[in-house]
């Protein structure tokens, strides 16, 4: 088991950055692709970005692509989430999420574990 805890949301303009982390316990961080998933209120939870264990391969939700930048630093059981040119549409609370399986998993949209969420809002 492992357990993720989330931390950086908070208020922000649009145009402006974020970073998300994503702190692991339980079980070292190399032991799972990891991923962010989002839920904006009244919405789906959607698949964001993910990572692979080594870090060599990156998947991202289409609209966050050249925004987003996900990272991992396995030393410190972490992933981060840079978020650049922040949107409005991309308010939502913010989920971590880990797989035993490869990234292709968290990209279907499944995962084995979850983080609580952090909030993100963007204001105009």
């Amino acid at each position: 088991q492992v357990q993720l805890v989330e931390s950086g949301g908070g208020l922000v303009q649009a145009g402006g950055s974020l970073r998300l982390s994503c702190a692991a316990s339980g079980r070292t961080s190399s032991a799972y692709a990891m991923g962010w998933f989002r839920q904006a209120p009244g919405k789906e939870r959607e698949f964001v970005a993910a990572i692979n264990r080594s870090g060599t391969s990156t998947y991202y939700l289409d609209s966050v692509k050249g925004r987003f930048t996900i990272s991992r630093d396995n030393a410190k059981n972490t992933v981060y989430l840079q978020m650049n040119s922040l949107k409005p549409e991309d308010t939502a609370v913010y989920y971590c999420a880990a797989t035993g399986s490869g990234p292709y998993y968290l990209r279907s949209g499944a995962s084995d574990y979850w983080g609580q969420g952090t909030q993100v809002t963007v204001s105009l």
